[in-house]
């Protein structure tokens, strides 16, 4: 089996019904184990062997991923927003709920959550905001970013680690 075909099914009455068009075939079943395989039945009958992977959809089922597609949305802003804030790791989890392994995910951009792409570019915070002091003035200048201490020169900022293209403050 090297396709897999994604079809939804519906519940009629008692039974789990699913149609993949391109293919033509139907497949029925009570429970969502019996419909997969009687699509896979199907298509085997038009030649086709793939894996089907079967999505459940009511009105229901469609409340509720949308209701977890707006807690993730949350739980991004929320960790990000006190990352911001320098709040630590372990707060941060404790405060949402969410294991500090979820909580560094959602820092670094990890997981499946589209809304996840941004947590890269706000966790690269902190030390120092180009704007507030003119003679630390680089390219991100308004933009929060890290600015790492030259050892022999205190007060001075090497490159953005985070913006190794930006020149930074030497």
């Amino acid at each position: 089996m090297s396709e897999t075909i994604t079809c939804d099914a519906t519940r009629r009455g008692r039974t789990w019904v699913t149609h993949v068009a391109r293919h033509g075939v139907y497949g029925q079943g009570r429970t969502l184990k019996a419909v997969r395989a009687d699509t896979e039945q199907g298509l085997a009958l038009v030649g086709v062997t793939a894996e089907v992977e079967i999505t459940p959809t009511t009105p229901e089922l469609e409340q509720l991923r949308s209701a977890e597609a707006a807690r993730t949305e949350a739980l991004t802003a929320a960790v990000l927003a006190l990352s911001l804030r320098r709040v630590s790791l372990r707060d941060i989890a404790a405060a949402t709920g969410e294991t500090i392994r979820q909580v560094k995910l959602i820092l670094t951009g990890g997981g499946k959550n589209p809304a996840h792409a941004t947590a890269r570019e706000a966790e690269c915070t902190c030390v120092i905001t180009c704007a507030e002091d003119p003679q630390s003035a680089c390219s991100l200048s308004g933009e929060r970013h890290v600015h790492p201490a030259i050892r022999d020169r205190p007060g001075a900022y090497g490159p953005c680690p985070e913006h190794p293209d930006a020149p930074g403050d030497l």
